[in-house]
């Protein structure tokens, strides 16, 4: 893990009330700091120099210690400290002793003893001058307990980064909904911060929609996944080997053997790179399918795959005789009331943000015709809220037992991750979360669930600025904050 991301995290949450830990290294670091405040405090130079490892005393001797304390004790008690950084064992805080500003660097070992204490003065806070360089952030977020504040200090470290735009996060824990909200979806208008029905790509989330409708239909009796994709494709591709092997749940899972994408994407005259799917079409998919040779049996190799899932949902149309955005729209989101999903935008009555690259720039958002199920749609805070609040019920309608369906075990990737149809399914301290991103030219989302828990997180973004690892930290927060029974 990044350690530059890690210092910058515990530096917002560190307080003189407390630190919320990333590591077990800083926790043991932060309860010595507590016990040398204390014995600074309250003057107990011998106390603070028992605490130092052996080796330690073997370079500095106790009358060394105490001429400096004696120093810093003329100025005051530690009123505030904060911790700048936090690398390779070593904790750098900034310590307020009455009206003067010092440095402690601070090294512990496993048997909570120092190694490393060294005080020095520090002619200006670096504190004020870390924020006196940060970019203001417009924000709409209401902080009433530790978990508002750990998200919230999450997304400003985040929204602190180069060429971030906006931040849309929601929330549910104990049985409550939260929203997050930071940023501007127009970049250089700071009135246009996003509220909950602002919509955007969501990427490869859309995949887990697609594994509902084929799930729908699986459930009904209409297909069966172990079912060969080959009887419902035209006799000129269905004739081809490597094809009849795949079956529904194979495409599904990511284990078909198609590739991540076709290698003819880029023929056709009209391709554009930063909308790529656009001009790729039915018919070129199925010529590419014509002629595919598979370097792996389906259903035994793991290779994330667009084409699988686009093609997934050009199967779904064709066997119900439907448009994949109505199959989307019959079958989920007017179901769960989600007005705000769909794989094309109403331009009277819905308006996608404006999307950046990861360096700043506008650039096109995606359109979709033989790849929809990979990728297409759009959404909001509010939509996927209601659609993760709907997988924590147990199944009693269709669309619950599609939902669940798509969340069974189909497929082991070590070394610790399960697939399902679409979601990927790992153990966070003995509970399963199941988790998706998605990615486009200029949006990042990503989206969790804990149905053991009936705890969710959502979270978008108008940039192509990596959100996962800000979004695991918070996913973890959630599990490992206690719910209220």
């Amino acid at each position: 893990m990044n350690k530059a991301f890690i210092s910058a995290v515990v530096f917002l949450l560190f307080t003189t009330n407390g630190l919320w830990a990333q590591s077990t290294a800083e926790i043991n670091n932060k309860a010595v700091y507590n016990r040398l405040e204390y014995f600074f405090n309250s003057r107990q130079s011998d106390s603070i120099y028992a605490i130092a490892n052996d080796t330690y005393k073997q370079k500095v001797n106790i009358d060394e210690v105490k001429q400096i304390l004696d120093y810093f004790y003329q100025y005051g008690r530690i009123e505030q400290a904060n911790l700048i950084s936090f690398d390779q064992g070593v904790a750098d805080y900034e310590l307020k002793i009455g009206e003067k500003i010092a440095g402690l660097q601070l090294a512990v070992d496993s048997n909570f003893k120092y190694g490393l204490f060294q005080l020095s003065v520090l002619e200006k806070s670096r504190i004020q001058q870390k924020q006196s360089v940060e970019k203001a952030i417009v924000s709409k977020v209401e902080k009433n307990d530790i978990l508002d504040f750990y998200i919230d200090s999450l997304a400003r470290v985040y929204m602190q980064q180069p060429n971030t735009q906006s931040l849309s996060i929601g929330i549910v824990h104990n049985n409550q909904t939260k929203t997050f909200f930071y940023g501007e979806t127009v970049k250089g208008d700071s009135t246009s911060l996003p509220n909950e029905n602002r919509i955007y790509e969501i990427g490869g989330v859309t995949k887990t929609f697609t594994a509902t409708l084929l799930a729908d239909l699986v459930h009904r009796g209409t297909i069966r996944l172990e079912d060969s994709i080959a009887k419902f494709l035209p006799d000129s591709v269905s004739a081809n080997p490597a094809v009849q092997g795949i079956t529904f749940q194979s495409l599904a899972n990511h284990t078909s053997g198609l590739p991540k994408w076709p290698s003819n994407m880029e023929n056709s005259p009209a391709f554009n790179p930063q909308d790529p799917y656009a001009a790729y079409t039915r018919k070129d998919m199925f010529d590419f399918l014509r002629s595919f040779e598979s370097k792996a049996t389906p259903g035994e190799k793991y290779e994330y795959s667009e084409l699988g899932y686009g093609l997934l949902g050009e199967l779904l149309s064709m066997i119900t005789k439907k448009t994949y955005g109505d199959l989307v729209k019959e079958i989920i989101t007017t179901p769960l009331k989600m007005a705000n999903t769909a794989d094309k935008l109403n331009p009277k009555t819905q308006q996608l943000v404006h999307v950046y690259d990861e360096n700043g720039i506008e650039t096109s958002p995606w359109n979709y015709q033989s790849m929809a199920g990979a990728a297409a749609l759009k959404s909001s805070v509010k939509d996927l809220l209601s659609y993760a609040r709907i997988q924590f019920d147990i199944p009693n309608t269709s669309i619950q037992n599609a939902l669940a369906l798509t969340r069974q075990f189909t497929y082991f990737l070590p070394p610790d991750t399960d697939i399902g149809l679409a979601w990927r399914m790992n153990m966070l301290d003995d509970i399963i979360a199941y988790t998706h991103t998605g990615n486009t030219g200029g949006c990042r989302v990503f989206i969790g669930l804990i149905p053991d828990r009936k705890s969710a997180l959502v979270v978008l973004t108008n940039s192509a600025v990596p959100v996962d690892e800000v979004c695991t930290k918070m996913l973890e927060k959630i599990l490992a904050t206690k719910s209220v029974q």
